[in-house]
């Protein structure tokens, strides 16, 4: 008996890892995930160190230097108004991220909010709710976004809000059905039972165990929200020139194509770049995040 305790008294309290550290590691195995990450955060660098890194006032014109080809001068060249290319696409990273990282946190706030009340209260609510969600996505994504941006006009912040408003119902969905899948935990009865309020009931206990997929689906959001927002600029209704968005800069250079191609391609490779990036992100932390694929 005395042998027993003494085992006992001796044992070292097993520590729980975290679960963080515990993402982050499964996530080190996946290569893609790596390279997509440490490619975004490049770029996301690169954004935001724009002033003291680009060599030339993005919007100084210098018909002097017009359709320079890449030289060591222009690394890039320059376009049609003698602008330095290197320096537009640097600045346009910080449009396009802004774009596309606002227009996902947009829709993930207000998608969340809703999805939470229509998943954990049910009932009437959920069944409204739903059948606008319904509403909302069986219109096409880029024609939802062109009707909004007519309304709002063009530019920055009403890209965002364009571009977000259309995510909305896919993320209330999305936190909705993952609250289904938890709702009837034992654990939620547990904190029911003890008196606990709804708002802390959702934001302490069920939106902690439903945060993975939003994650994910946000992540992938990003890239699919900059491409958007480069085909809205490219037809003229989203940010309008002389601001170096990524997709303003192809419309601007559209007309050159056949001349001069790599004012095109510059920007379309940043684009192609970033979104592959994220997708190979989402992917990485779609694995690292499945409860079912951990070791």
């Amino acid at each position: 008996m005395t042998d027993a305790i003494n085992v006992k008294t001796n044992q070292e309290p097993v520590k729980k890892k975290s679960q963080f550290l515990e993402v982050l590691k499964r996530l080190s195995y996946n290569k893609g995930a790596v390279f997509g990450g440490i490619l975004f955060l490049a770029v996301l660098l690169l954004a935001i160190f724009a002033p003291l890194i680009a060599p030339y006032d993005y919007a100084a014109i210098n018909i002097k230097d017009r359709f320079l080809s890449p030289c060591l001068a222009h690394l890039f060249g320059t376009d049609h108004m003698g602008r330095d290319i290197l320096s537009r696409v640097l600045y346009g990273a910080r449009y396009s991220l802004l774009i596309g990282i606002g227009s996902v946190i947009f829709s993930a706030v207000f998608g969340i909010i809703i999805g939470a009340i229509s998943g954990y209260y049910g009932g009437w609510a959920d069944n409204l709710i739903m059948r606008i969600c319904d509403i909302i996505q069986s219109i096409p994504g880029l024609i939802l976004n062109i009707a909004l941006a007519c309304v709002l006009g063009p530019g920055v912040f009403n890209t965002i809000l364009a571009l977000g408003f259309e995510g909305i119902a896919g993320t209330a969905r999305l936190m909705r059905s993952s609250i289904l899948n938890v709702r009837k935990m034992e654990y939620l009865d547990a904190a029911r039972t003890s008196n606990c309020s709804s708002y802390r009931i959702i934001l302490r206990h069920v939106f902690p165990n439903t945060f993975a997929p939003i994650l994910v689906q946000s992540t992938m959001g990003v890239g699919a929200r900059i491409m958007l927002a480069a085909s809205m600029s490219f037809i003229g209704i989203g940010v309008q020139p002389p601001t170096p968005e990524w997709g303003a800069m192809l419309a601007d250079s559209r007309d050159f194509l056949m001349k001069f191609p790599y004012m095109c391609l510059i920007p379309g490779i940043c684009i192609m770049l970033v979104v592959l990036a994220l997708n190979l992100l989402g992917d990485g932390l779609r694995d690292a995040l499945d409860p079912k694929l951990k070791k």
